[in-house]
């Protein structure tokens, strides 16, 4: 599409909108930024735009002669693409993109794309540093935190990007087509956003929607229901499991994790090796072990990356060790799969501390997990009742109501034992108490280290 002098309505003055805004003024691209928040002061949105910006913006009410001169709609990954408005541009065959799909119009290079419920982030990162050893120019970008947009003016023939991303993101790809694309596994997530679980699933699989022959899936063997679409789709699949030998990808084989192709077979790394805990980060390297080895990267890189890999922030990092007793911060454990992952990864008796705004979701599954290694579990926030009448029910009482994050961590760190665990997995998102759930790990950090 011919950008410039077009008409371009972008929706949402965060991170994501802000880049693409600046991305179609270097397009020639008229512009009006809009977003719904009457609470935001329009220095503190042209502070995130460039200095040089010269298009609109509207705050509050959107007008109906805006919304009908749009000839081209760019949805942040927060704005629901069924509100009435973004429907009515819809039905005037008017194209409705995300960030990511404005940014895929100008990309170069090679393109890996990772989702999946859980485990995206550190997955994603991981794939980086695989590729900056053998690639000279390589971002990482999406809903890692660095918007699309603001690099892939950047890429060259000769560049690999890799994309973390989300199934907000991936309801408004067009034409995205990665070179790899990884779906990690697909659990109960946002459906107070996708409304139906079959809604959330066909977002997630929109990232191989537009992948030919040529092209590479990753995908995990032991999730049903990507086994399911694994049979029926173009790219050629990449199995990785944790649970069995595969006679063709990426498996764990006692602790070592494991290569397969055809008649070769290569030794990747031993488990005891890698720098992250947990069987679901097990699966992360295999998956980004996968991407690596789909885009060429040799063996022995992959191999030096995987080993010299370090948590990322907020997923199961240790904090510190304090009169004996170790602190985890899983403040991205914001689902009951993701929490259960940092529960299954706990070695010790473990102080839990969960709790934060209600998505919806059911958290027996999640109490089920404890089977022994949850001593105590802390909630705070909104959904703290819910979450102990469900342990109740599921047979755990040994539980605490705190008023705040800060006062759970005072209990955890007056009652905890030497050689025992206190782990931070919400099991929720952090809305209502924190502005995201980086705020929420940032703090809790800050509080463990007061007792340093």
């Amino acid at each position: 599409m011919e950008l410039k002098g077009i008409k371009a309505l972008v929706v949402g003055a965060g991170k994501s909108g802000a880049s693409a805004a600046g991305l179609l003024m270097k397009e020639g691209a008229r512009i009006v930024l809009y977003d719904s928040n009457r609470d935001l002061k329009e220095e503190e949105v042209r502070k995130k735009l460039p200095a040089d910006y010269n298009g609109d913006i509207v705050l509050g009410t959107l007008p109906d002669e805006v919304r009908d001169g749009a000839e081209l709609l760019i949805l942040s990954p927060g704005v629901p693409t069924d509100l009435d408005y973004v429907n009515a541009v819809r039905e005037r065959g008017i194209p409705v993109w995300g960030e990511i799909e404005l940014a895929c119009q100008f990309a170069h290079g090679k393109l890996a794309a990772v989702t999946g419920t859980n485990g995206k982030t550190t997955t994603t990162s991981l794939i980086g540093e695989i590729l900056k050893t053998f690639y000279s120019k390589v971002f990482v970008v999406g809903n890692i935190g660095s918007p699309y947009a603001d690099s892939v003016l950047d890429s060259t023939p000769d560049s690999v990007t890799v994309a973390e991303m989300s199934s907000f993101q991936l309801e408004t790809i067009d034409s995205f087509r990665p070179d790899v694309s990884a779906i990690l596994n697909i659990t109960p997530d946002h459906l107070d956003r996708h409304h139906t679980m079959e809604n959330y699933i066909k977002a997630k699989a929109n990232i191989f929607r537009n992948q030919t022959k040529e092209d590479v899936c990753i995908l995990n063997y032991e999730d049903p229901i990507l086994r399911k679409l694994g049979e029926r789709i173009r790219p050629r699949v990449i199995w990785f499991s944790s649970v069995r030998t595969l006679p063709d990808g990426v498996y764990l084989n006692g602790d070592m994790i494991t290569y397969r192709h055809g008649s070769e077979t290569a030794e990747l790394v031993n488990i005891s090796e890698l720098a992250i805990i947990g069987r679901h980060n097990y699966e992360n390297a295999m998956a980004a072990a996968a991407a690596g080895i789909a885009l060429g990267v040799p063996v022995e890189r992959i191999r030096k990356a995987l080993r010299e890999f370090q948590a990322v922030e907020h997923r199961i990092e240790y904090v510190a060790t304090i009169d004996g007793v170790k602190y985890y911060n899983d403040s991205k454990g914001t689902n009951p799969d993701a929490s259960i992952q940092a529960v299954r990864a706990m070695t010790a008796k473990t102080f839990l501390i969960g709790g934060g705004y209600d998505k919806g979701s059911d958290y027996g599954d999640w109490i089920d997990s404890f089977d022994g290694r949850i001593t105590c579990l802390v909630l705070i926030g909104q959904t703290r009742e819910k979450i102990a009448k469900t342990a109740r029910e599921h047979g755990f009482t040994n539980i605490v109501m705190a008023e705040s994050l800060e006062e759970a961590v005072a209990f955890c760190h007056d009652h905890a034992k030497p050689g025992e665990n206190v782990l931070l997995s919400p099991c929720c998102a952090s809305w209502g108490m924190f502005q995201n759930y980086e705020e929420r790990g940032r703090l809790f950090k800050e509080y463990v280290r007061r007792y340093q």
